[in-house]
Order: C-alpha cells, then structure tokens, then sequence
C-alpha cells in the first residue's frame, strides 16, 4: 500500500461550499508562485489582497472551475483567515509567521 506524504484538510468556505487543501503540484506551484511574486510591486493593501485571491484561485481551480472564474463570486465565499489557510496548505506560505512579519518589519525599515 503507497504512503500519502501530505496531509488533506478539508475546510468550509463562507457559501457553506467544504473544499479539499492539499500541497499544490509543481504545474500549480509555478503559477502560484509567479501570482505571489507580484507582492514585490504593490504599493497598498488592495493590490496585495487582489494577489492573495489571484493565488488562492490558482489553489482551487481545479476543485472549483466555475466559482473561480467568477471572480466576484470567488471573492464572496472568502475571507482573510481561509485566505490564509489556503496559501499556508496549498503554497506552503504561512501568512501569520512571526518570523515572516519580523523580516517584512525589517524589510521597511531598509
């Protein structure tokens, strides 16, 4: 019997909608990781929000084709902490790491 060498965790999104997280395929991983490249060039909150659900879209694309291509209805069914659970399962980048937020503090003040 094969070993799984990922965990699957099941969440619910604000439209009742239980979707399946998992790590992205390397196919994913790319286009993930060049929509979270773009935070390099925001200059507001918006711009970065607007990255973080192009991203998220990437990670449920495949679960929900018809949800993600509606961005409007997309944007409905999320909220910042699914937002970050998604990005943390999916693209391995953990939103709320003190570390990450101490280097983004440090970051600034360069």
């Amino acid at each position: 019997m094969a070993t799984t060498v990922y965990d699957v965790e099941e969440i619910q999104l604000q439209n009742g909608a239980i979707v399946k997280l998992k790590p992205l395929t390397i196919k994913e991983l790319r286009k993930f990781m060049t929509a979270i490249s773009k935070t390099a060039e925001v200059t507001t909150e918006d711009e970065t929000l607007t990255i973080l659900i192009d991203a998220c879209a990437v990670a449920l694309e495949k679960q929900l084709p018809e949800l993600v291509a509606n961005r409007d209805a997309f944007e409905d069914v999320l909220d910042v902490p699914t937002i970050n659970r998604i990005l943390e399962v999916c693209g391995g980048i953990k939103m709320d790491d003190p570390n990450l937020l101490a280097a983004a503090v440090l970051a600034g003040q360069n």
